[in-house]
């Protein structure tokens, strides 16, 4: 046998078991998730128990999509914070919108996609895929964000992540008075300080309800260069000292691009040198030949400097429904992995983008007036 052919077949003897209906999900995941993307997904647990979780990597988790109604900010998200395993957030508006649905104590419920949606309507039930709630959900969502947003404390200019802490206290104290156990992932990273940004913050119901504040005098407006730069700093910040940034990407679109960006900004916008994140875990059905980012590889992003080249054999895309594939990464991840000490990103935005600035002038570049040629 030629040593090629040694290499080439050295990995680990397929030894499969009959399953017996006792296995934890951690059983399950290691000893019968053997090939084609449930490899995949064993692959990417391993990563982000073993790598991502490590007392020196700093995690940012992006999130597409409505994940939120389905009930996973309760059943994973929540937990992953609340164990330390998820430092930063990107997310789509709908995400926190519907966040607060439980939190303000209306009911969501199971329903059938193939309803007919002109029934829905007449009704005045709304339909999320198969999850249906009474429209009136919407109009006290809606009514809850105005008072919120209304208040002095909101009546200037703020990044989203601001925002989201502000709101996020409100929410608490909404679901004390309900006296209701922990049901909101807006309030769980006020708690834990966790910052949550918002790539798109006119994309949703939140950023209409603020619209609507301006529309009547409210002051409230999003800093989105803010938000830029706050993101930057905190993937430079865990960078440095030999520590490592790992991204956590469930679904796709314009907050997994948003939680990559952070290293085109701070090499090719900045020039500060760096690598790129050092772990690429998504979870996806999105292909990369349909010219869709939700579907770009990691290999894809090295040329972008949004993944270190030398990092890439700690890059997992799994194509599975995120609906699935999360549930059971968080249950992995919470059965193998210690619980890490909350960073509270949130508290260190001031000094991390002191540092950000400070890094930036020291390449000579802060306050050029670069011209084209």
């Amino acid at each position: 046998m030629t040593d090629n052919k040694k290499e080439l077949l050295s990995g680990p003897k397929l030894d499969p078991t009959p399953l017996t209906g006792a296995e934890s999900v951690v059983d399950l995941v290691d000893n019968s998730l053997l090939a084609y993307n449930g490899a995949r997904l064993r692959e990417a647990s391993h990563l982000l128990s073993q790598k991502m979780l490590a007392p020196d990597a700093t995690v940012g988790l992006s999130l597409s999509g409505a994940m939120t109604p389905a009930g996973l900010g309760i059943t994973a998200l929540i937990p992953l914070i609340e164990a330390g395993f998820v430092d930063w957030i990107v997310s789509t508006g709908a995400n926190l919108y519907h966040d607060l649905h439980f939190a303000l104590g209306f009911s969501l419920h199971r329903g059938s996609p193939f309803v007919d949606d002109v029934t829905l309507r007449e009704e005045q039930v709304i339909r999320i895929y198969d999850i249906f709630f009474d429209f009136d959900v919407l109009l006290k969502t809606d009514a809850f964000l105005r008072e919120v947003s209304s208040q002095q404390e909101f009546q200037r200019t703020m990044t989203t992540a601001e925002y989201h802490y502000r709101l996020g206290r409100y929410v608490l104290e909404r679901e004390k008075v309900l006296n209701a156990p922990r049901r909101s992932l807006v309030s769980t990273a006020y708690e834990c300080g966790v910052p949550i940004y918002t790539s798109s913050p006119g994309d949703s119901t939140l950023g209409m309800n603020v619209a609507e504040r301006a529309l009547s005098g409210g002051k409230l407006a999003f800093d989105v260069s803010g938000d830029v730069n706050e993101t930057t700093a905190i993937v430079l910040d865990a960078k440095r000292n030999g520590g490592k940034s790992g991204v956590f990407i469930v679904g796709g679109g314009s907050p997994k691009n948003f939680v990559l960006q952070t290293e085109p900004q701070i090499q090719e916008v900045l020039g500060i040198p760096n690598e790129g994140h050092d772990y690429f875990l998504q979870i996806t059905d999105a292909r990369p030949d349909t010219g869709g980012l939700s579907g770009a590889t990691p290999s894809e992003a090295v040329s972008w400097g949004k993944v270190d080249p030398n990092r890439l054999p700690d890059s997992v895309v799994c194509y599975v429904d995120s609906t699935i594939g999360l549930p059971i990464l968080a249950a992995y991840a919470l059965g193998t992995a210690e619980k890490r000490p909350l960073k509270r990103l949130y508290d260190q935005r001031e000094d991390s983008v002191g540092r950000l600035v400070t890094a930036f002038k020291e390449v000579g570049n802060y306050g050029k007036n670069d011209k084209l040629g």
